[in-house]
Parts: C-alpha cells; sequence; structure tokens
C-alpha cells in the first residue's frame, strides 16, 4: 500500500487526500458517462440537474431534464413560468418544495443578479433551496473554484478511503470532508475533480453491494480493501418515519373524476390530489362521507389499498371508488385526458389513478 506522511483526513487512521486529483482526474477523463447536463457548464443546466438529482436515479431524471429545459430553456423563462405547468412539468419526480425552490431562486436571480447566474459561493448559497452540496457542484463546475461538493457517494467514498467511522448523517463529519477536500482542489480542473468524486460513488465505490475495488483508481490508498467497507459508511440512528392512514376518494360522475388543491403549504404544498380524509373508513363510512360532500354515491365499484413513502412519514392508503349520481361542488371534476395532460397529480395519487382511468374510458 502507498504511504504518505502527510494525512489530512481521517484522524489516527488517514489516507492521504493530496493524492486524489493524480489517481482521479485520468480515470474520471476515460470512464466519465455521458449524461446529458455534462455537455456544458452552463449554471442553470447545471443547477438544475443538481436539484433533480437530489434522491433521485440518475436515470429517473434524464427524461425530466431534458423535458424541462425544453418547455423552459432559460432562467428568465422558469422565473416566469405559471405555477400549473411548472408543477406538471415535474410531476412524479417528487420532492415538490424542490421545484418550488427553484423557481424562487430563479426569480431571486432575476430581481437581485440581473439575470445573471451568481459566480461567487456566498451568493449561490444564498439562493432558495441551495445549500452547501449544490453551492459547492455549482461554483465548482460552472466557474472552476475549489469548492467541494460532499454529498453521500462523497462521504461514502472517504469514509471507505480513510477508515473513518465518524457518522456520515452528521453535520460536522460533513463539514469535516468539505473543510479537507478544499485544500486539494487542482487549480484548472476543480469541476472535473468535483465529478470524479461523485462518479466514483455512483459507480464503483456502491452505495449497496460490494464496490468493485478492482476497477477503482484508488484501490492503493484504500483502507477498506479487506472487507472493512462492509461496515462503512457509519450512519447515526435515524428518525422513524411517523405512520399515517389515508382514506382516499375516486369519485367518478359523467365521465369526471373529483379533484381538489392541497393547502399552500406542508407536504406536497399547492399540488392536487384525490379527496382524502384522515384514517381508515369501512365502505359505509366512505359512502356516508361522500354523501356528505354532496356527491350522491351510487355504487362502489372496488377498493384498493396503496403505500406511499415520504422522507419523513409514510401513507397507508385506504382506496374506494365511486360511481357517484352528482358532480358535488367544492370539488374540480375532470375528464381522463384532461386530468392526464393539465393536473400535476404526486405520485402517491397517480398510482391510485389508473383503474379509475380505465372506468371513465370505458364509458361507465
Amino acid at each position: 500500500m502507498e504511504q504518505n506522511n502527510t494525512l489530512i483526513y481521517g484522524g489516527s487512521n488517514a489516507a492521504p487526500l493530496e493524492r486524489l486529483p493524480e489517481k482521479l482526474l485520468p480515470w474520471f477523463r476515460a470512464n466519465a458517462r455521458a449524461l446529458p447536463w455534462r455537455t456544458d457548464r452552463e449554471p442553470y443546466h447545471v443547477w438544475l440537474s443538481e436539484i433533480m438529482l437530489q434522491q433521485t436515479r440518475v436515470e429517473a431524471v434524464k427524461g425530466y431534464y431534458n423535458r424541462f429545459l425544453e418547455a423552459l430553456p432559460d432562467i428568465a423563462s422558469l422565473a416566469a413560468a405559471d405555477g400549473e405547468r411548472l408543477a406538471k412539468l415535474w410531476e412524479g419526480l417528487g420532492y415538490y418544495s424542490r421545484m418550488r425552490n427553484l423557481q424562487a431562486a430563479a426569480r431571486s436571480i432575476m430581481s437581485e443578479h440581473g439575470g445573471v447566474f451568481p459566480a461567487e459561493y456566498a451568493a449561490i448559497r444564498a439562493l432558495p433551496g441551495v445549500g452547501d452540496y449544490t453551492a459547492g457542484a455549482v461554483a465548482s463546475i460552472c466557474f472552476g473554484l475549489p469548492e467541494p461538493a460532499v454529498d453521500g457517494n462523497v462521504l461514502r467514498v472517504l469514509s471507505r478511503l480513510t477508515g473513518d467511522e465518524r457518522p456520515v448523517n452528521e453535520e460536522r463529519t460533513k463539514a469535516a470532508a468539505r473543510e479537507a477536500l478544499r485544500g486539494v482542489y487542482p487549480a484548472g480542473a476543480c469541476g472535473e475533480f468535483t465529478q470524479a468524486l461523485m462518479e466514483l460513488g455512483a459507480v464503483v465505490c456502491l452505495p449497496n453491494g460490494a464496490p468493485d475495488c478492482a476497477a477503482c483508481p484508488l484501490q492503493n490508498l484504500c483502507r477498506s480493501r479487506d472487507g472493512a467497507w462492509k461496515r462503512l459508511p457509519v450512519r447515526g440512528t435515524k428518525k422513524a418515519r411517523q405512520q399515517e392512514q389515508l382514506t382516499v376518494f375516486l369519485l367518478l360522475a359523467d365521465g369526471a373524476a373529483a379533484l381538489k388543491k392541497r393547502p399552500a403549504s406542508g407536504l406536497l404544498a399547492g399540488l392536487w390530489e384525490f379527496p382524502n380524509v384522515p384514517g381508515a373508513l369501512t365502505p359505509q363510512e366512505a359512502a356516508e362521507q361522500a354523501a356528505l360532500w354532496g356527491a350522491a354515491p351510487r355504487d362502489l365499484v372496488y377498493a384498493s389499498g396503496a403505500k406511499h413513502i415520504f422522507t419523513h412519514v409514510e401513507w397507508e392508503m385506504r382506496c374506494y371508488c365511486f360511481l357517484c349520481a352528482a358532480r358535488a361542488e367544492g370539488f374540480v371534476w375532470a375528464g381522463a385526458a384532461e386530468l392526464d395532460r393539465d393536473y400535476a397529480l404526486p405520485t402517491a395519487f397517480r398510482k391510485l389513478w389508473t383503474p379509475a382511468k380505465e372506468i371513465i374510458l370505458d364509458g361507465y
């Protein structure tokens, strides 16, 4: 194993991080995946991709990224976009607060920076929805600044490389990683170095299953080749998700389904949903609730269930589909094509829609 007297990160078992650029840059140049957001260093493109990629798989993001840029090709168009159109473009991508912060940041750039994406780390970091990671990614990739972008991939690489057992989900561990990496960023190749670290964690030092150590350019520096990777990275105890029961109503009348908007703040703020109430109602209780709304439920077509997991909340949903004799006031009623085309319906509710849609299309 190669040795070096300069120990920068990881305490007594630290590895020499100053060797990272010489190891990673040639590997990245030869092995980098071709991704749509890597074709240029336009800040809008890089920023958009980094926001979309938060807690979302690369393959899932590709289509969204291309469609989004087709519809909103620049910061000005994003800032001016109608909220319903924006929500429809984001539909199914999840974590909708990202979408709202994205537009808030675009409007801030238009009003406070003359429509030009700021080039200083502090100004980037001050934008709505931009944290240390995103600010570091944009600052290094787009503007060549020695600002690390420390995400789960990078923390996993560092913890295994150095044998560091500090919990990676603690802020002090992330801060230590940023500080250590900042000192080894290579002049003239900051953006490549950021992407190389990300890439190594995404395709070699894998999050699930064994890392591909034989293909790793850091194998001669790594402290975890003997199997220590199995216990790294260490994660502190996570707070258990809150469990919630929900009864969801698919009310169908005259070829349309009932919709309503969620509150302007909180989970899935401002998006469309099917009518619902807390708790797990029986079929009789559900029919009585639909009648109270004025929908005049006639037939219970089917009942189903589904689960949807958010970051901190888990929904256990019981769903009832009723054919109704009246379009109750207080709801928006949309036909199948209209609902699919015009209304941003979160995945939690969209997964319940398919069988009801078929009923409408069959012309009940």
